[in-house]
């Protein structure tokens, strides 16, 4: 914001340089930290809009203005805080603090869970398959997600001097936390368009597996990195201004809105349709029992995927929800989907559940062993320094059969 207003100053002042109309006998044009007013004969009245750098606090738009007097300017009428609708202002810095608080919270579980889902769905091998790799770059996508967050916030909400705002490098890293943060939001959409597709091919093709995976990475990564390109090309012609965190023109807008509500409607689409193909299945009277427990299973984890498939997202669209609801939902529940995701498809899935039970079996079984040993070889070679390593060797290469035998 401090960028923006500082910005808007410089502006103004050229504006004023170049407009040469300062009359002896009226008043000069002036910046007044909150917009820019033009040199006017005194008993004129200067009318403008409510500033746009303050828009995201209005609720109307409106006018305000000033009188130019034999004693200077006249103070702004009607009031600013009446004029552009800022009724609850000294309320809202507190809800925005509450509001950070919680989102920053929420991506920082989520950042936790998803590290730990990652590192579990790598290392063990059993677990290598192309479900799991569709897992893995859904979890990178909320991992960035929720590191270009945390970025973006230290950047936009740093508290720098008006100096260090007009520096070109700072001007630079804030436009790069942005295109970061925009392309890292559109990846974790289409990579949750990926998870659609591959659970509705999955139930199309009757549980086969999908070896298609270049296509899903090209679906994911490949997608947002087209129209993050075309966006930072229409910022630097069309709105090179300030940190490209606002829009004055609604063609960079709609570059990164329209792919985002495309990858949005086209999961609602496939959501329906799974529905509609798991309710055809458990109805069918050909479906098994064992087919149809998985049928059931799928079933629970769809209705569990719904804020995950962007469904909330038409809800709003079709009920008219306001924006103040949408931006708490979306900021505060949103920020703790990336925990969700970790759950449903890490830590409550039962391949992952039972590798962590049989190495968990295998550890306590190998340190139970390592505590016999020691046991035993006290008592037997209380003084016997030779003979004890030899025995040791002969022991651990015994014990350490036996347990590959146990486990296998």
């Amino acid at each position: 914001m401090q960028q923006e207003i500082y910005q808007e100053e410089k502006r103004c002042m050229e504006r004023l340089k170049n407009a040469n109309t300062v009359s002896l006998t009226g008043c000069a044009g002036v910046w007044d930290n909150i917009t820019c007013w033009h040199s006017a004969e005194i008993g004129e009245t200067v009318t403008v809009p409510c500033p746009k750098i303050f828009s995201n606090f209005f609720s109307k738009q409106g006018n305000i203005s000033k009188n130019c007097t034999n004693k200077g300017w006249s103070e702004m009428f009607p009031h600013f805080f009446v004029a552009c609708g800022l009724k609850d202002i000294e309320d809202n810095p507190v809800f925005y603090v509450w509001l950070k608080a919680i989102y920053t919270l929420g991506h920082s579980v989520s950042l936790i869970a998803l590290i730990a889902g990652s590192i579990i769905l790598c290392v063990f091998r059993k677990l290598h398959c192309t479900r799991n790799y569709i897992h893995l770059n859904l979890f990178l996508s909320f991992i960035l997600k929720a590191v270009s967050v945390f970025v973006k916030d230290g950047i936009l909400f740093y508290d720098t001097s008006t100096d260090k705002c007009s520096d070109h490098a700072s001007w630079v890293g804030c436009k790069a936390s942005l295109v970061f943060f925009q392309y890292c939001v559109m990846a974790n959409f289409y990579w949750l368009l990926v998870e659609g597709l591959y659970l509705h091919i999955l139930l199309m093709i009757m549980f086969s597996s999908n070896r298609h995976f270049t296509a899903y990475l090209l679906t994911g990564w490949g997608i947002p990195t087209i129209f993050i390109i075309i966006w930072i090309i229409t910022r630097v012609y069309l709105e090179n201004s300030g940190c490209w965190d606002t829009n004055e023109h609604s063609a960079p807008w709609w570059i990164i809105r329209v792919p985002i509500l495309i990858s949005i409607l086209v999961n609602f689409i496939i959501f329906i349709s799974i529905i509609r193909i798991l309710l055809q299945k458990l109805r069918s009277p050909d479906v098994g029992g064992n087919e149809q427990s998985q049928y059931k299973r799928l079933a629970k984890s769809t209705l569990l995927l719904i804020p995950l498939f962007g469904v909330h997202y038409v809800v709003f669209a079709l009920f008219g929800v306001s924006e103040y609801y949408q931006m708490i939902f979306e900021l505060c529940l949103g920020s703790f989907q990336g925990l969700v995701v970790a759950i449903l498809y890490c830590f409550l899935n039962s391949e992952v559940r039972g590798e962590l039970k049989r190495k968990w079996r295998s550890w306590c079984l190998n340190e139970r062993m390592s505590r016999d040993y020691k046991v035993h070889r006290s008592s037997v070679f209380p003084n016997d320094s030779e003979s004890g390593p030899q025995l040791h060797r002969n022991s651990a290469t015994q014990f350490s059969s036996q347990t590959e035998t146990s486990v296998i």
